[in-house]
């Protein structure tokens, strides 16, 4: 309803519009508050013929039931089911359905197959995955996933929102300019395959214990080698990123590999981008080679919105839309996020460029991933999950969890004896800054709409009197209240900055260009510094790191912290740290580095080691050797742990057959496959005590590092696994790692094959290290 002059002072509509207009608002916020019902198939209770059908018979096995549904369609009905807005048959009572959902952190309003409503007005709001990965607790990751998939399910129940979710993102956050990095588990391969099996998990596993059946199904994205959005001109729709097979296996692939092989993922998302001159969603080594042949999803392989589109239009790889069409089906894409398919399919079939037999194959992948969520077995009220609804959403043990993920990410940097403050002794607490009373921004993007927030200044507000500047009038910090800012400063028991970046800095389709904190945001920050009376507290609310070292270096700044995108509680996560109700644990799950790195190394250079003939310094702290503000794994904590090394063997001998090449010649390494790999004696224990020798309980994060011998271009260290602990003050307890020498202390050579190097490997638990030797 509209009308071609605005309501004003001056232009005021009649009462009886005004009445009209109040009616509709009343008569749509029924309807919103409306319980709406959930897309399914074979109701056979409104419709009993329904039960005649094969598919719908849910005593038969699903592959059975699937064959059957495929049978009954014709052409044009299978092509409806290879987008997103899958095409109803109204003849065989199967609605449409909207297949795109997200739920990065949270239910998302994201996609279209989810909405929001008076019904249910928001959804448990998580920290970005950025910061969930720096809590290092893989059991936080299931947890996380378990909620989420709950309230999905309950919206769904009501008609609000689909089965299928569109996340996580896996892909690795190789380069710190990176826009998206903020949505992925970090650096390193062992977390991210670690986040991500975890949090599959949490979605998709039920409470029945069926492994084939799914309480909502999960997409692991963007295969492959994706992590270049728009920077400097290059964007994502005609990047072609050149990737040696080393790198990709040793680097790109495995977070992909853990969400199909651990995770038993449903779906797997290919990427806009091309890989080595292909496009990831028209490449049959990648799709239907690796994906379906090597790894065996269960579930299907859908397409980055318009990606089909784009290869067609932008990067011209083929010439008409028909044979872009067959090529993607071809290479194994089931499902297209976008009309392509849709509109060209038919055509391409007609051309002879596809099969119907290969589309047959593409939709039984996507009605395999709906007979298992149930779509097919009529009332979802009458199924495992048909109880939920709007109770089970944003309760407040959801909202809680919310509060604890963020507590466990957040990391401490700096502590020069500050922190945690004394809520007894500090009588005013100044908080200064652009970041310091958000709401949307602790959510970061692919959000959904919260329960509620708490800011960073609400949280603080609530322990001590505060009083507040905002320093800059946004992120980009174009002016500076530098003056306003030092009075308060100046009159403060302790100043608190809470600086950073959003959206506008860092995000899809938007990757930075330096690693300064935005416009004169370092100014400010200084200039308080000199000015206050007390110590002075940096936070950096932010995806990517940045280069802080006048911070680091400054002696006035006490104690720094980074708390990421910290969702909906991050101003009660934040309190709790600095108040000391929580000890911090966090540990940064990235590298940090300096201006100058990205100054000399572009980003589209998408190798990992590094190249002394041109001075390429690697990427990551597996291989780069240079200068860093904060490291992968730095995180300090109210406490002091110590470790010592209970056991850990000093040499592992393999044995090889008689007629092993290695017997008669001297050989640096070993495949990692093979007699020598499957006997006992390719495994070993080591175990850690660890102390806990300070005043306070705290909990620590324990890695495991090995330092490869120099074969194959081997990591300089790379994580072999990682346990989170809880000590109480003085207290110790050991903690135990089991090494597979042929999975964990092996590394991938330049064409791709797992060997083990033969010679010493170094292992490293915090200041600790130790030597083994393999032998044969």
């Amino acid at each position: 309803m509209g009308s071609s002059s605005p309501l004003t002072r001056r232009n005021r509509a009649p009462s009886s519009v005004l009445l009209i207009f109040l009616g509709f608002i009343l008569c749509f916020s029924h309807l919103s508050n409306a319980q709406s019902k959930p897309a399914f198939a074979c109701d056979v209770d409104t419709n009993p013929s329904l039960a005649a059908y094969g598919f719908c018979n849910t005593v038969l096995k699903i592959e059975y039931r699937v064959a059957d549904l495929v049978a009954r369609l014709t052409l044009q009905e299978k092509i409806g089911f290879l987008v997103n807005k899958a095409n109803g048959v109204t003849r065989l009572g199967i609605p449409t359905y909207e297949w795109w959902s997200e739920a990065l952190h949270g239910v998302s309003y994201v996609g279209p197959g989810t909405h929001f409503s008076g019904l249910v007005p928001g959804a448990t709001s998580f920290p970005q995955v950025i910061l969930t990965a720096a809590s290092f607790n893989v059991s936080l990751f299931q947890a996380i996933g378990k909620v989420v998939s709950t309230e999905a399910r309950a919206m769904y129940n009501v008609g609000l929102a689909g089965l299928t979710y569109w996340s996580p993102n896996v892909n690795i956050f190789r380069d710190p300019r990176w826009g998206r990095g903020q949505e992925t588990p970090g650096e390193d391969p062992l977390l991210s395959s670690k986040y991500a099996s975890g949090y599959v998990k949490g979605l998709q596993e039920t409470d029945c214990g069926d492994a084939n059946r799914l309480k909502v199904a999960a997409c692991c994205k963007h295969y492959t080698a994706y992590d270049v959005d728009n920077w400097k001109g290059v964007e994502r729709y005609n990047f072609n990123a050149v990737v040696n097979q080393q790198d990709m296996d040793d680097t790109y692939q495995p977070p992909f590999k853990s969400c199909v092989v651990d995770g038993n993922v449903a779906s797997v998302m290919c990427s806009y981008n091309q890989v080595n001159g292909k496009p990831t969603c028209a490449d049959p080594d990648l799709l239907a080679g690796v994906i379906r042949g090597e790894w065996k999803l269960y579930g299907y392989i859908v397409s980055d919105c318009d990606s089909v589109d784009v290869l067609y239009k932008n990067q011209h790889y083929t010439k008409t839309p028909e044979e872009a069409a067959a090529i993607s089906i071809n290479a194994g894409l089931d499902l297209n996020c976008g009309s392509f398919l849709g509109q060209h399919t038919e055509a391409a079939v007609k051309a002879g460029l596809v099969s119907e037999a290969a589309i047959n194959k593409a939709i039984s992948n996507n009605f395999l991933t709906l007979m298992r969520l149930g779509f097919f077995d009529g009332d979802p009220k009458k199924q495992i999950y048909g109880g939920l609804g709007p109770k089970d959403v944003c309760t407040p043990a959801n909202q809680e969890l919310a509060a604890e993920a963020a507590r466990q990410g957040i990391v401490l940097l700096k502590n020069t004896g500050c922190l945690p403050l004394s809520h007894t002794t500090i009588k005013s607490l100044a908080v200064i800054g652009p970041n310091a009373n958000v709401t949307k921004t602790m959510i970061g993007n692919y959000e959904g709409t919260p329960c509620k927030y708490t800011t960073p200044l609400q949280g603080l507000a609530g322990t001590v009197p505060t009083t507040y500047l905002q320093g800059c009038s946004n992120v980009a910090c174009a002016v500076a209240d530098v003056e306003g800012a030092t009075k308060l400063a100046a009159d403060a028991d302790v100043t608190m900055l809470v600086m950073g970046a959003d959206q506008s800095i860092e995000a899809e389709s938007r990757d930075r260009v330096d690693l300064n904190l935005p416009g004169q945001q370092q100014e400010l920050v200084t200039q308080v510094a000199k000015a206050a009376k007390g110590p002075v507290l940096l936070v950096i609310m932010s995806g990517g790191g940045f280069d802080i070292t006048f911070a680091k270096n400054d002696p006035k700044i006490a104690g720094i912290l980074w708390v990421g995108y910290p969702g909906e509680a991050g101003g009660i996560a934040i309190a709790d740290i600095i108040f000391g109700r929580y000890n911090p644990s966090g540990r940064l799950p990235m590298t940090w580095y300096p201006q100058s790195y990205v100054e000399k190394v572009p980003m589209t250079n998408m190798n990992m080691r590094p190249d002394t003939s041109n001075g390429y310094p690697g990427r990551t702290y597996r291989f780069y050797t240079g200068e860093t503000v904060y490291s992968f794994g730095d995180g300090l904590s109210y406490t002091k742990f110590s470790h010592s090394l209970v056991k850990a063997p000093r040499v592992v001998s393999l044995r090889l057959e008689e007629n092993h090449v290695c017997r008669s010649s001297e050989c640096q390494s070993l495949d990692a496959v093979g007699p020598h790999c499957e006997n006992t004696v390719s495994g070993f224990e080591v175990q850690v005590k660890v102390r806990n020798g300070g005043e306070r309980e705290g909990v620590h994060t324990v890695f495991l590092f090995t330092t490869p011998p120099e074969v194959h271009g081997a990591p300089r260290k790379h994580l072999l696994g990682f346990e989170k602990i809880r000590l109480g003050k003085m207290e110790e307890a050991v903690v135990k790692f089991k090494v597979d020498v042929c999975k964990d202390l092996s590394v991938v050579d330049e064409i791709g094959k797992r060997k083990i190097g033969l010679g010493q490997h170094r292992l490293h638990v915090g200041d600790l290290k130790h030597s083994l030797s393999i032998r044969i």
